[in-house]
């Protein structure tokens, strides 16, 4: 009986792989051979079985536990292939994995931050320009003179006590005078040449053109009157009218903020800090501070911003305090702080839009300009002639005609400001 597995005989296998290799004459170790069925009676032989089971095409009946050889003629022995720690991004038998590209992932989280971020500040910025009080018809102006180079701005400040409690105008020390008046006027110019504040006191004695109302219908006549008595008589319309026509200076935009407004715009910013030379009292703004540096609540800004008894110069004096609290406000309202930080950029842009009086093509844009060019401008009073000028309707302030002719004409040119700046 033979030795071999069943269908072979000793014919069927090559000298050479009965005993191993050369000519040693013994067989070299047990192979397992593959399974070659009988040919089928009249047939063709129908060759090898197929692999059973794992893939396997060896022979597998219990032979071999060890290295497994694919037989005659099939070549050299199967690697296993190296060791799992070797594989590199593969994890056993399941498919490659995909390198961590984190540089890609960092990319892309950037990119998502910057687009929310745009949608964030695209947002506020319509949300806070839609919120603006666009009353102030420019466009009803009369006889306006020709556009200069850079922006004009005519900032005001009113004592309208509208909105305000009982309570607030006392915690305010506003009073209760019914109207509205001016208690400050600036001309803001913004150019290539810088930026330049330039005060107009309300007592100066300017003459106010003839006007229609936009609202009474009425037409006014020409007179000589002090500046504030624009604004009481027809509003800001005929106030930029008189600002325009005794200047020569056109009126771009006009911004106007009252008293319960501006106290609310201090608070929402969490105050405003300044530094006194010396101690400032007064009984009938109610200001009170101590010589030194300190922040200033909305109630504490206003009276500062109001009073004028202790100053040397009067209304004159008030002026130059007024300028010096706006640059600061300026600066802290533009300043990381506050731009960076929600908890006060909103609370700040919500009281500012609810507070100010615009004229209708003013955009949220040109306001923050604005308030950007109040941080660096040069600061002065227009040129005065007489700050005590006897007239019908009590003492006035009469301005240097010579001088304010050359410095408008310097803002009219944007051109270097060199009248009333010191050296």
């Amino acid at each position: 009986m033979s030795d071999w597995p069943q269908g072979w005989t000793d014919d069927d296998q090559p000298r050479a792989d009965r005993y191993g290799r050369g000519s040693g004459g013994g067989p070299e170790g047990a192979r397992v051979m593959p399974h070659v069925r009988r040919p089928a009676p009249g047939g063709t032989p129908q060759g090898p079985p197929q692999p059973r089971g794992g893939g396997h095409d060896a022979y597998d009946d219990g032979y071999s536990e060890g290295q497994v050889y694919r037989g005659s003629g099939q070549g050299g022995p199967r690697h296993p292939g190296p060791p799992p720690a070797a594989r590199g991004p593969y994890d056993g038998d399941g498919p490659p994995r995909r390198p961590v590209r984190w540089g890609r992932r960092i990319g892309y989280s950037a990119l998502a931050l910057v687009l929310a971020l745009l949608v964030i500040a695209t947002g506020t910025y319509f949300w806070a320009n839609s919120k603006l009080n666009r009353e102030v018809d420019l466009a009803s102006v009369e006889d306006r003179p020709d556009s200069g180079k850079g922006t004009n701005y005519l900032i005001v400040g009113s004592d309208s006590r509208e909105g305000l409690s009982d309570e607030q105008k006392n915690d305010l020390s506003t009073g209760s005078a019914e109207g509205k008046r001016t208690d400050t006027m600036i001309l803001l110019h913004v150019g290539d040449n810088g930026s330049t504040m330039i005060s107009l006191p309300r007592d100066s004695w300017v003459t106010i053109p003839e006007f229609t109302g936009s609202v009474s219908g009425n037409r006014i006549p020409a007179q000589q009157q002090k500046l504030n008595a624009a604004f009481s008589i027809e509003g800001p319309e005929l106030l930029v009218r008189t600002v325009e026509y005794n200047t020569g200076v056109r009126i771009d935009h006009y911004v106007e903020v009252g008293f319960g407004g501006f106290a609310n715009v201090v608070d929402a910013l969490g105050g405003v800090e300044m530094c006194f030379d010396k101690a400032i009292q007064d009984k009938n703004s109610g200001a009170d501070f101590a010589e030194g540096c300190q922040t200033l609540n909305g109630a504490e800004s206003l009276a500062f911003n109001r009073q004028r008894y202790q100053e040397a110069e009067g209304d004159l004096g008030r002026t130059k305090n007024q300028q010096k609290f706006l640059g600061a406000l300026a600066s802290q309202t533009g300043s990381p702080a506050t731009v960076l930080n929600p908890f006060k950029l909103y609370p700040t842009l919500s009281a500012t839009t609810d507070a100010l009086i615009v004229d209708k093509d003013m955009s949220l844009w040109q306001l923050g300009r604005m308030f950007l060019a109040m941080r660096g401008a040069e600061q002065m009073n227009i040129p005065v002639a007489n700050p005590g000028y006897a007239t019908d309707k009590g003492s006035a302030v009469l301005w240097d005609m010579d001088q304010t002719e050359l410095l408008m004409s310097q803002i009219i040119n944007d051109e270097k400001v060199t009248v009333g700046v010191k050296d």
